[in-house]
């Protein structure tokens, strides 16, 4: 699809349309040139943990775009998506929906009750804290957030209460129920982690990597792949709940607990995955001046039942510091993440262990245009690789330039 014209000529109609208080738009179209090394990338349908690989130059175009419509002080509607130029030989959708919400609110002296429904990221994530689920810190993001972009996007109701206290800080505890994210854990047990920015989209269909154990164990799972985010499966519903202290502008401390509720049965050529983890967070400082980010991620996955099942625990985190200052942002960004194999089947094995990290530069040329550079290096091992016939070693390394347009 030739997308990326189309929402560059939306992003010039944009301020025409924003001249309505009510209706507000946030995007970007940004052009990338990457070097790689390592497998070839696992958007292709094979190993490497990165955007790119195989000793090769990569171009790479992305857009996304929002739209914001608040008629009343008590209600709005959020709706955004996304859309990639990508090489002939990536997998995935060109173009597709990423978000899509509605918000009813009330308020009080200190407080503020907000429910949400529709499909949404949960407000876990410390490093994609700009419109559109965005980085101000790295082009790319850590382990952790890449695979929540990929797979988890609850659809449902969500209930917020935010009391704000005398000091200016707030107290925020939420809880979330919803369907439509069954394949959640597909991606972290058949190709482990990876670190990338490409978020899924609505009926998006995800490679997986040519492990043996999918076509002796599991020929029934569908041969192009996995949807995260899809029509529900089993009928069942998960939830999630958190809690949040912050200062703003200089702390912020947070937890959530997310279970699936999958049944781990098959469906449509897909299995129900049963996934739970539990996430804490915490930042510190100004994200304009100086911060410090880091998050940290444990829970379990599995589908299936005995003897052909998998079952396995995870755990991610990461740790990044940041400076701006001017029209310069530097940041450094260090990632551990492991899949540990419970099933302990013959069929396979489900380990996966590695590290990486990352320096981002960033320099703003204009208000709008953005120009950045960043160096990753992942080092990995991934023994499933190795029982299918290739190299148990997932090391490798990127060097992304970016041009970036944001309106």
């Amino acid at each position: 699809m030739r997308v990326l014209p189309f929402v560059l000529a939306v992003a010039a109609a944009v301020p025409s349309f924003a001249q309505s208080s009510s209706l507000h738009f946030d995007g970007y179209a940004a052009a990338q040139t990457v070097n790689a090394t390592g497998p070839e990338s696992w958007r292709t349908g094979d190993f490497g943990r990165l955007d790119a690989g195989a000793a090769r130059d990569r171009v790479f175009g992305v857009a996304q775009l929002g739209g914001d419509w608040a008629p009343a002080k008590w209600f709005d509607v959020h709706a955004s998506g996304a859309a990639r130029r990508d090489p002939d030989d990536y997998r995935g959708d060109d173009a597709g929906l990423v978000e899509a919400y509605a918000d009813l609110r009330a308020t009080f002296t200190n407080d503020e009750l907000q429910l949400r429904a529709g499909q949404f990221f949960l407000p876990t994530s410390r490093e994609n804290i700009d419109p559109l689920w965005t980085s101000p810190y790295t082009i790319h993001f850590s382990a952790l957030n890449s695979w929540i972009g990929e797979e988890v996007r609850p659809r449902g109701l969500d209930l917020q209460w935010r009391h704000t206290l005398q000091n200016g800080a707030s107290l925020t505890a939420a809880a979330t129920a919803f369907r439509d994210n069954d394949t959640m854990g597909a991606l972290l047990a058949w190709r482990g982690w990876s670190v990338g920015s490409r978020l899924s989209t609505w009926n998006d269909v995800l490679p997986l990597p040519p492990v043996n154990v999918l076509t002796t164990s599991f020929p029934a799972q569908r041969d192009d792949g996995t949807v995260p985010l899809e029509r529900d499966l089993d009928g069942r519903t998960g939830y999630s709940a958190r809690v949040r202290y912050s200062v703003p502008q200089r702390a912020l401390v947070q937890f959530t607990m997310l279970d699936n509720k999958g049944d781990r049965e098959l469906y449509r050529g897909e299995y129900a995955w049963r996934t739970k983890f539990q996430l804490a967070g915490v930042q510190l400082g100004d994200p304009d001046a100086y911060s410090f980010a880091a998050e940290y991620m444990t829970g379990s996955t599995g589908m299936g039942t005995a003897p052909r099942f998998v079952q396995a625990d995870f755990r991610a985190a990461y740790a990044l510091l940041s400076e701006k200052r001017g029209r310069s942002r530097w940041t450094v960004r260090y990632d551990l993440f492991r899949v540990t194999d419970e099933d302990h089947s013959a069929a396979g094995s489900n380990e996966d262990s590695g590290r990486s990290w990352t320096l981002a530069y960033f320099l703003d040329l204009s208000k709008a245009l953005r120009a950045g550079g960043e160096y990753t290096q992942v080092v990995a091992k991934r023994p499933a690789a190795q029982e299918s016939g290739f190299d148990e070693s997932q090391n490798g390394r990127e060097v992304t330039l970016e041009l970036r347009y944001r309106f």
